[in-house]
């Protein structure tokens, strides 16, 4: 926050009468900060007024000079908890000496300026202790909010942020509604989504869309308990979209679901009642705990308990050891649940996005009820609507600190400050986990989770979220940027809106993006390279190889590859994705170790089909190069008898990983060849995962289990990352080095490359605010290709 002002004229005393005209901005707006600057101004003695306008929060005060600087003070230093100032811009204006108090005057017009609108955040502490006194008028009101809670993001149309532009609009205030928003004293003055049960939104319950004995309020929440307990399958309206709930204790609900989704074996997320409850599934640490009961409220990835909980199906997280828990983050989550005195219910409930494989999560009313059909029982509704989707973020702790998997609901869309200014401009993002990005100057705002771009619904879905952060933001692209690969959809979306808009596009290499984010989220200028390692599973390499196991000397002007793993074939392309005993095979024959029947690897694979890879590797037919790290975990994965076919994107990684968590051994890690082709200083280095894969191939044939199997590769990447970064510091001299990439999702392998390399004397620089995965992407395309020269 930064406050200057010219110095006051040497006439001015403390009781010398003064004016200022002060400009905040920042998320402060939809967070009671008017409420907040009328109270301080009435505890300091001051007149004059405040509003809201496209810029942030305006106001004037006049009194005593001492009360006007204190005032100044602690505008910004005492502002409420969900507001985020970035700057107080105070002036002097002549003194009116009008004495007629203070006054909130309505949103002036929407300008050209900007301001930042908070995040969806979890129900407050008083809200729910409002939900459950039976006494309150609010007493289980499934849209009880207040200044310090509930939905903005999803439900804001436009701005100045107020009422009108809601999707609370067609919602008039009830008479006791309307004397709490006008009573500065109150928790929901001017809280722009207020209601209670005689002004607000109402709850249904549809068993499909021609039920003609649709329930309402409290007896379609009652409706919906009931069916949750008997194993029904439940599509729940949140804030950002409609979940699919049903009970996380019942196999055969679990079953269910699970097969109506087609999820295959992907873990389900799940919402339990308390953090008592939590506890007894899984381990939950201070920083954990933190994560669970804040504000934002996100899906936490813990780790298991050993003996398992009957409040948790197996089939809920199969063969994982993480369960992905959040606590109840809206009012009807924890009236789902049960409050004291409610009918005994189910303590955990699987919340899984409500739509179908593929697709994005459904917002609309009538769509849930078409797209959903097959998939639910029944359907609660209520009828405010969702302006834009969001679905929930997913985080995990690693190596003592927040790791975002998927950063959305309770983060989205709250801006990343930058650390050099960029042309106004949109960043698409990749394909895979997509997040999109608009930026202006020093400021870029990453979108809510879009999903994968693999069919139009998500595409239709990405082209209204650009348009609505981009309004939101008043960011008026100048410059488009896309990944270099041509077959991206995002990338092609890109291309068709610059020649339809007149804008230049510009394309940036995925893993240079990649570190380019990591710079980005540490604020660092560029005008230093840093050791960039982008591990991840495909990427288009300049060379048309396909990409993923890359170490980068990299700024924001561009890079080198200073090295990478070996090029083997990927056979069949998406086929050696889905079927990893594939990239196996590949990679045992790249090391010249013979396909035996007894590796697991081998003998899954029918004797006709390895006939033809066979064929197909030897010929070259069909099998693009890759340097992909990602698809190295998956070959060792399947190499151990751990996973040989995937249902979901990175399934055979993380068994990989969760296979390793449970070696207790201490055995000599496996080692990869570093060396350098002919070619010069400049020709990159080559990790060679040759010896990794015969010493594997040695231990599967000699007996030994799949997780020491695990953990000594794992060990193997941690000492290639060493060993690398090693390198490249004694020819460069840099000592900063980078970890990014969806494997640094990987927490095992994250904490140990953090480990060693800080052991080795490097500075290293982790994902902290934006995933290392491609929904971290776009934000280093922005750095890369945005930049103001200065």
């Amino acid at each position: 926050m930064t406050a200057t002002e010219p110095a006051p004229p040497p006439t001015a005393t403390p009781q010398h009468r003064v004016r200022r005209h002060l400009t905040v901005r920042g998320a402060v707006q939809g967070v009671g900060f008017r409420p907040f600057v009328y109270t301080l101004a009435e505890e300091h003695g001051l007149t004059g007024w405040v509003t809201n306008d496209a810029d942030g929060v305006v106001t004037e005060v006049e009194g005593p000079a001492a009360a006007v600087d204190a005032f100044t003070d602690a505008i910004g230093t005492r502002a409420p908890p969900l507001a985020v100032v970035e700057s107080v811009e105070p002036h002097p204006v002549p003194a009116l000496n009008d004495g007629s108090g203070f006054t909130i005057r309505p949103s002036a017009p929407a300008g050209t300026g900007r301001t930042l609108i908070p995040p969806d955040t979890a129900t407050c502490d008083a809200c729910l202790t409002e939900l459950a006194d039976p006494a309150d008028r609010r007493h289980r009101h499934p849209f009880i909010t207040c200044t310090h809670c509930g939905p903005r993001f999803t439900v804001v149309t436009g701005l100045p942020y107020d009422r009108p532009r809601t999707t609370m609009a067609g919602f008039p205030m009830c008479p006791d509604c309307a004397r709490e928003y006008a009573d500065p004293a109150d928790r929901r003055f001017h809280a722009q989504p207020i209601a209670c049960p005689a002004c607000g939104p109402r709850l249904t319950l549809r068993r499909g869309a021609e039920d003609p004995g649709a329930l309402h309020g409290d007896e379609a929440l009652a409706e919906a308990r009931r069916l949750l307990a008997a194993g029904a399958v439940v599509a729940v309206k949140g804030i950002g979209g409609y979940h699919l709930a049903c009970d996380a204790g019942d196999p055969a609900a679990v079953r269910t679901l699970r097969k109506r989704k087609n999820r295959g074996g992907k873990p389900f997320a799940v919402l339990a009642d308390s953090l008592e409850t939590v506890r007894r599934l899984a381990g939950v640490g201070e920083a954990e705990r933190d994560l669970l009961t804040g504000p934002r409220k996100p899906v936490v990835l813990l780790r298991r308990h050993a003996s398992p909980s009957a409040d948790v199906a197996p089939g809920v997280a199969p063969g994982s050891p993480d369960l992905g828990v959040m606590l109840p983050y809206t009012p009807l989550h924890r009236l789902l649940l049960g409050l004291p005195g409610d009918p005994p219910g189910p303590p955990v409930l699987v919340m899984t996005s409500g739509n179908r494989s593929g697709e994005p999560i459904v917002t609309d009313d009538t769509e849930a009820l078409a797209r959903l059909d097959t998939l639910a029982d029944a359907w609660l509704q209520h009828d405010r609507p969702i302006h834009v989707p969001c679905d929930d973020s997913v985080v995990r702790i690693c190596a003592g600190a927040e790791l975002p998997v998927r950063r959305s609901r309770g983060y989205a869309p709250l801006p990343l400050a930058l650390p050099l200014p960029v042309h106004p401009a949109l960043a698409v993002g990749g394909d895979l986990k997509n997040t999109f990005c608009a930026a202006d100057d020093r400021y870029a705002w990453l979108s809510a989770h879009v999903g994968d771009m693999d069919d139009l619904a998500t595409l239709t879905a990405f082209a209204k979220a650009t348009a609505h952060l981009t309004e939101l933001t008043t960011v008026t692209p100048r410059l488009l940027i896309a990944d270099r690969h041509p077959g991206y959809r995002s990338t092609q979306w890109a291309r068709r809106t610059a020649e339809a808009r007149g804008l230049p596009l510009r394309q940036v290499q995925h893993h240079h993006a990649h570190v380019a984010s990591t710079m980005a989220e540490h604020g660092l200028d560029g005008t230093a390279p840093v050791i960039g390692v982008a591990f991840d599973g495909t990427g288009y390499g300049d060379d048309g190889a396909v990409w993923g196991g890359e170490v980068l000397i990299a700024d924001y002007d561009g890079f080198r590859r200073f090295a990478h793993l070996r090029y083997v074939p990927l056979p069949g392309g998406d086929a050696a994705v889905r079927n990893p005993y594939r990239m196996a095979l590949s990679h045992l024959r790249a090391a010249g170790v013979p396909w035996s029947d007894r590796l697991p690897c081998a003998a899954v694979a029918p004797p006709g089909e390895r006939r033809l890879l066979a064929r197909q590797l030897e010929r070259g037919l069909n099998c693009v190069p890759t340097s992909s790290m990602g698809r190295l975990f998956d070959a060792v994965s399947s190499l151990a008898g751990i996973c040989h076919r995937v249902e979901y994107e990175a399934e055979a990684a993380m068994r990989l990983e969760n296979a390793a968590l449970d070696d207790n051994g201490r055995g000599r890690p496996y080692r990869f060849i570093l060396g350098a082709e002919p070619g010069g200083p400049e020709t990159p280095l080559i990790a060679d995962p040759s010896p990794v894969l015969a010493a594997a191939a040695a231990d599967v044939l000699g007996g030994a289990p799949a997780p020491a199997v695990a953990r000594r590769f794992h060990r193997a990447v941690t000492g290639l990352v060493r060993d690398v970064c090693a390198a490249a510091r004694q020819r460069t001299g840099i000592a900063t080095v980078a970890l990014t990439g969806g494997v640094f999702c990987n927490a095992l392998l994250t904490e140990g490359c953090s480990a060693g390399l800080e052991e080795d004397g490097f500075t290293v620089l982790r994902h902290r605010k934006v995933p290392p995965n491609d929904g971290g992407l776009a934000l280093g395309q922005l750095m890369v290709a945005a930049r103001t020269k200065e």
